[in-house]
Parts: structure tokens; sequence; C-alpha cells
């Protein structure tokens, strides 16, 4: 019973094992998806706070999703992607009812209901799924239980270097979450947003001022605007 439990993920690892057609598909979509975040985050995406360590996140998720497929690390690897994706479902989720609370100027109750929901959800499911059973089931299968059924598993350094600094940026995360939550409770915010953003307040005023004198039109966005639509040009500052 006791080696049971102590099962590790990679304890039928071997060098050229087959890949399984299902996780070989999973694999293919998700290499794919962060091959075109690393694009989207360097030319599309807004700028805001967070945007290197998401730059630097999707670098780290593909080698992660690459090297584990070329080494047959996919039992592990499967497991890491099911557990950040639910989390990133939830967020997906929350963003899009955020954005359909206004259409065409009229106010949807329920979609703000629906958003209101989903950002405990996802708050929930991020320390439930990414700092408690991340660690527990993946960083300790491949940390220790590995080294007790392969003693010479190939790169076991580089790949728990790179999951550990995975489990950094989900901690890094949590404390916009947490911050959140906090000027939630202190009354400081009345509805979802995104508090990666930069100062929205300084935004509004920079808006008011080029609406009222129409001078701001001739300046850098990056300078009066930090906070921009995806898909526009601009400069980024690292």
């Amino acid at each position: 019973m006791a080696a049971l439990k102590e099962k590790p993920c990679a304890i039928d690892w071997r060098k050229g094992a087959e890949v399984p057609t299902d996780i070989a598909v999973a694999y293919l979509i998700q290499c794919s998806f962060y091959c075109h975040s690393i694009y989207a985050s360097l030319y599309m995406d807004a700028w805001r706070k967070d945007s290197v360590v998401m730059l630097i996140h999707h670098v780290v998720t593909f080698v992660l999703i690459a090297l584990s497929y070329v080494f047959r690390y996919h039992s592990v690897g499967i497991l890491v992607l099911f557990l950040h994706d639910i989390s990133d479902i939830q967020l997906e989720f929350t963003k899009l009812n955020v954005y359909f609370k206004y259409r065409r100027g009229v106010y949807h109750p329920l979609n703000d209901f629906i958003s209101n929901v989903g950002c405990i959800s996802f708050s929930i499911s991020w320390f439930w799924f990414r700092l408690y059973w991340f660690p527990l089931k993946v960083l300790y299968a491949t940390c220790h239980s590995s080294l007790l059924s392969v003693p010479n598993i190939p790169f076991y350094f580089f790949f728990n270097a790179l999951l550990f600094l995975l489990t950094l940026m989900n901690l890094y995360w949590f404390t916009y979450i947490v911050f959140f939550v906090a000027k939630v409770l202190m009354g400081q915010v009345r509805e979802v947003n995104d508090v990666r953003e930069y100062d929205i307040d300084a935004e509004k005023k920079a808006a008011a001022l080029e609406k009222n004198d129409g001078k701001l039109h001739n300046s850098s966005p990056c300078k009066e605007r930090k906070h921009l639509m995806n898909g526009i040009v601009k400069d980024k500052r690292l």
C-alpha cells in the first residue's frame, strides 16, 4: 500500500515511449497556443504591469511543453496543463462577461452577476489548483518520487527548475488576486476590473483633457495613455 501511495507520474517513463494520440493532440494544441501567445504578448496585447512576467511565463511554458514531449515526460506535462487550464478557462469566461455588461449602451445585470461569481470562483480555483495541488502532486512527484523509480532520470534539475519558476509566477499573480479582493473588501472598487492595468484614474484624466482641448492627439500614447486596446501598435518599455 505504501508503494502505491509513492507511485509517481514518471513511474512508467522510458526513453522513446509511445505518446497516446489524445495526449499528442493536446500537446500540439497547447504548443501552438503558447507559440502564438509569445507573439501576441510582444506585438498585440496591451502592455500591463505584469507583461514582462507574462512573456517569461509563455516562453517557459512553451519550452516545458515542447521538451517534455521530446523526452517523454508527457504523463507529468498533461497534469501540469490540466491544473493550469482550469483557472484560465474561468478567467476568460469572467472577462467575457465583464465586456458583455454593457452592450450598445445598455446595462445587463445578468452578465454583471456572472462576472462577480466568476471572479470568486477564479480566485478559489487559482489557489486550489495552482498553489495547492500543483506543488502537492506535480512538484512532489518530479522532485522526490521520480528519483525513487528512475534514479538517473534525464534533465532532472532542468525541468524542476522550470516547474519551480512556474510556481513562483503563480505566487506572483496570486498577489494581484489578493490585492483585488482586499480592495473589494475595503470598498475601494465597486465592480470587477483588472488591477494589473496602469493607473486608470490618470487615464481618465488624460481622456478628459483630450476631449476638452484636443491637445493630446500628437502626444506619445505610451506617455499619456499607458492602457491601450489590443492590436494598437505602441512603444513598450521594460
